[in-house]
């Protein structure tokens, strides 16, 4: 009788859940670049939706599909946030490829290239329009 009831309550006993792992840094630190020129304007990204040089989006090698970072340039402390949808940089010495309206907006156009922070953006604090 009395293993019957433990094996009743078992169920019922609350277990520590471990907290998932972060398959990639939620912050990141170095070299941006951006892309959209003509070129590539409405050309299928990676994640199959078109790009368009006036969207906030960028290409990052890890980072999943839809996840919201903000970049900052380090240089002048401007900074955006930006939805990944794409994947890159080609070159492995930059760490996010940014769309034209992200580099205006981070000041970086006129160089092409600015050393940056980027962070992801927890769910928590994203606005529904967002």
């Amino acid at each position: 009788m009395k293993y019957a009831l433990i094996f009743f309550l078992l169920p019922f006993i609350p277990v520590k859940q471990p907290k998932p792992e972060n398959k990639y840094p939620l912050t990141q630190t170095g070299v941006a670049s951006y892309y959209g020129t003509k070129k590539f304007h409405n050309s299928r990204t990676a994640s199959g939706e078109r790009m368009h040089r006036d969207s906030l989006t960028a290409a990052h090698r890890t980072f999943p599909f839809g996840t919201r970072v903000k970049v900052t340039n380090l240089q002048n402390q401007k900074s955006v946030v930006v939805r990944i949808n794409d994947r890159g940089p080609a070159s492995k010495k930059r760490i996010i490829d940014v769309s034209v309206a992200a580099a205006r907006k981070l000041d970086m156009i006129q160089s092409g290239l600015a050393r940056v922070r980027v962070e992801v953006v927890p769910k928590e604090t994203m606005s529904p329009a967002q």
